[in-house]
């Protein structure tokens, strides 16, 4: 683990027990540092980006309900995005009984973001061959099966170890490493005939 990561941990601890000894600013910190990244990984469920502001509003409501029970087994992080699965998943199933053609997608503005390295050669060509492997990667993303999307967002665009997202998810370890390799191997066996025809040289 990084000194970065290190620090970040210690720091959340120290605000952590600062809002069990009733500190209520301190919550608010937490929430300016991880809003973002909640957000994004709420949209990985919920399209609506109102709806996804909403249900990410209510992870941080249920996590300062239940942060005086928390004990710090897991990082903190870990511990809030458990929080987040359950909520966004509990939020989808709530929506499926009102509305049967309940729709799951990864947020367009998170996988281009995490493309842009994809964009560094500008002829038209390359960039039209660039924008393809986007969008096919975003393809892929969002046809997954829930979990190994949710794996694979975890470990790819969130930096989270397998141990992490296996605590996130509440499964074990190997389960996470077969569902990010299958995820993996279905994004490679889309974009290697993209880039065994593209002339894609270094």
């Amino acid at each position: 683990m990084s000194r970065h990561n290190n620090y970040s941990e210690q720091l959340d601890e120290e605000l952590v027990a600062k809002v069990q000894r009733g500190d209520k600013v301190a919550f608010d910190f937490l929430v300016i540092k991880y809003q973002h990244k909640i957000i994004q990984l709420v949209n990985g469920y919920v399209k609506d980006p109102s709806e996804a502001q909403d249900v990410a509003q209510e992870v941080f409501i249920k996590a300062y309900r239940a942060l005086g029970n928390f004990r710090g087994e897991a990082a903190f992080y870990t511990w809030l995005y458990k929080i987040a699965i359950n909520t966004a998943k509990n939020y989808l199933l709530s929506r499926a009984r009102r509305n049967s053609n309940s729709h799951v997608d990864i947020q367009d503005a998170e996988v281009l973001e995490q493309a842009q390295q994809l964009r560094n050669i500008e002829t038209p060509e390359r960039q039209l061959l660039n924008e393809e492997i986007i969008d096919t990667i975003k393809a892929v993303i969002d046809n997954l099966p829930e979990d190994m999307r949710t794996a694979i967002i975890l470990r790819e665009f969130e930096g989270m170890s397998y141990e992490e997202i296996a605590e996130a998810m509440d499964c074990p370890v190997g389960t996470i490493r077969s569902r990010i390799f299958r995820a993996r191997d279905a994004i490679d066996s889309k974009l290697n005939p993209l880039l065994e025809h593209g002339d894609f040289d270094a």
